[in-house]
């Protein structure tokens, strides 16, 4: 009588099993291809297409004037597309990245940026209407400056994020948040740009607040970051000439000096009513007002497209704001939800406030509209920060698939 005995099993890890090998592939190729969440559909749609609309309107707001000056009238927008085609490209880069990733580089990118800005003092160094903000490098131009945006919401982020359980200390918030803030923010007002200092206040009082900490040790910082404002503002002869004209509202004796880009701001969104006057039929963009593809092309926008394409362009601002809190509000991480609260603050805070000044709600401050405004640096920085939310809203908990409620039959009791 002959027993058969049992086959043992091949080993699990064998090196010539192709099979292991085709499974590890099939599932990267899965993490690859796994659907993303809706933040980051919404966000990463509505900064692309706000970043084609802005290209529409820069060929708009620059080819009649460059035309007229024997200039190639596609010189403006295709400078701006390559930095596009650059841009987009490191914005999807950058959501691929993990959240651990953007914690080591905290300190290095605000170093990296305030040196950077540095710059601007030395032979690299560029003046324009009063400010030194800008470098000429191999015939192109930049502004440091708007890297230290997203630099600092990324430093801001992880010492507050690594202050946690201490952040009802005041003496931990304050340090070193306020005297590194300082130092980086007078980088910027020694180059005499109010407008970009502002909107690095905005980020650090967004950190501030999506950080949790109370609200006394929140209100002190506020309160010195307008003070300071304020007295840089009229402390400056030609910041309190635009303070002034923006104050008298009936400033048409003063038209040729600094009322007049307000107003032309003012009359070409008038101008436009509710339809437009169609695209590429804009009146203003011929010489009349000044920055027309840059601070103001919100204006330009108005008068081609009316009060239609504004109402567009501020719903797309919305739902990008809309997809970034809700990756603050699902997120567990607080390094994700203080860097996203200050990115948030920043690009749609920035969109407010030159919205705001083209509508002459507040005076003049030059700060571009982000994703649209003429300039290559700013839509590169805001690409990448929209990267850096985009990461964030890859890292959010998956949601849980809601259990059934099973009924249990009362028991009776037994007679």
């Amino acid at each position: 009588m002959t027993t058969t005995q049992p086959r043992t099993p091949p080993p699990l890890t064998t090196p010539d099993r192709p099979q292991k090998r085709g499974l590890a592939a099939r599932v990267s190729l899965g993490k690859v291809f796994a659907p993303v969440p809706s933040e980051f559909l919404l966000i990463a749609s509505t900064a692309l297409m706000l970043t084609g609309f802005g290209l529409v309107m820069v060929l708009s707001a620059t080819s009649a004037t460059a035309t007229a000056a024997g200039e190639p009238p596609y010189d403006a927008v295709i400078k701006q597309a390559v930095f596009a085609v650059i841009g987009i490209p490191l914005m999807f880069i950058a959501s691929r990245l993990p959240v651990a990733f953007w914690k080591r580089v905290a300190w290095p990118a605000l170093i990296f940026a305030t040196i950077f800005q540095l710059l601007v003092f030395t032979p690299l160094g560029v003046s324009a209407h009063g400010n030194r903000n800008w470098i000429m490098i191999a015939g192109i131009q930049a502004q440091p400056a708007e890297f230290l945006k997203l630099g600092l919401a990324l430093w801001l982020g992880y010492v507050l994020y690594r202050k946690q359980t201490l952040l009802g200390l005041w003496r931990h918030v304050y340090i070193p948040v306020v005297p590194v803030t300082i130092a980086v923010i007078a980088t910027v007002l020694a180059g005499q740009d109010l407008g970009t200092a502002m909107v690095l206040v905005l980020i650090v009082l967004g950190a501030l607040f999506f950080s949790g900490v109370k609200l006394r040790i929140f209100i002190l910082p506020a309160i010195a970051a307008v003070v300071a404002v304020g007295l840089f503002a009229v402390t400056n002869p030609n910041r309190l000439a635009r303070i002034m004209s923006f104050l008298d509202q009936d400033c048409i004796a003063d038209y040729f000096d600094s009322c007049y880009q307000p107003l032309h701001g003012v009359w070409g969104l008038a101008g436009g009513g509710i339809f437009g006057l169609g695209l590429g039929n804009s009146r203003e963009k011929y010489d009349w007002l000044p920055a027309a593809a840059n601070d103001y092309i919100f204006a330009i926008v108005g008068e081609e497209l009316g009060l239609i394409g504004c109402a567009v362009i501020l719903a797309l601002f919305a739902l990008f704001a809309v997809g970034a809190f809700h990756v603050i509000r699902k997120t567990d991480d607080p390094f994700v939800r203080i860097v996203s609260g200050g990115i948030t603050v920043w690009i749609v805070g920035q969109a407010l406030i030159n919205i705001g000044v083209v509508l002459r709600v507040f005076p003049v401050l030059g700060v571009p509209l982000p994703f649209m405004s003429q300039g290559g640096t700013s839509l590169l920085s805001v690409l990448v920060a929209s990267g850096v939310l985009l990461a964030f809203a890859r890292s959010l908990p998956a949601k849980r698939p809601v259990q059934p409620v099973r009924r249990v039959a009362p028991v009776r009791a037994a007679r």
